[in-house]
């Protein structure tokens, strides 16, 4: 277990008022950290070790089952970190792609006017005036 800063503890102070309004869910968890000014101290959090210390010490049915939603809530916050830093390793790779695929763009443009500068140049020499002797 370990104190919030006050920078994390601003960062989810957002969120939970957000949930107070519409569920009212974890207002009783809020109101124990707050004063008449405000929050008195900042509150504690577990990590996922703690958590599985704290089951080994308490022993209570309320107390497991609490524990087992705990632990399946961090298991489904890391399911989403690896797949988000799945995504972000996909989209560098994408733009890396554009950026060869720009490259290869450039190329085929720089190839196709040249190519027209070519015919419009043969065109010049083919239409243009003819001296000498005509038949």
């Amino acid at each position: 277990m370990f104190q919030l800063t006050k920078e994390e503890f601003e960062n989810l102070r957002f969120p939970i008022e957000t949930l107070e309004k519409s569920n009212g869910f974890l207002r009783l968890q809020n109101e124990t950290s707050k004063g008449r000014g405000g929050t008195r101290y900042l509150p504690y959090a577990f990590t996922e070790q703690g958590v599985a210390m704290l089951s080994g010490i308490l022993n209570s049915d309320k107390a497991i089952n609490m524990n087992i939603a705990i632990m399946r809530a961090f298991v489904e916050i890391r399911r989403i970190v690896l797949r988000q830093n799945d995504l972000k390793q996909q989209l560098q790779e994408i733009k890396e792609r554009l950026g060869e695929h720009d490259a290869q763009l450039n190329q085929i443009y720089d190839a196709m006017e040249n190519l027209l500068d070519e015919k419009a140049e043969q065109r010049k020499w083919e239409e243009r005036e003819r001296i000498g002797f005509k038949v």
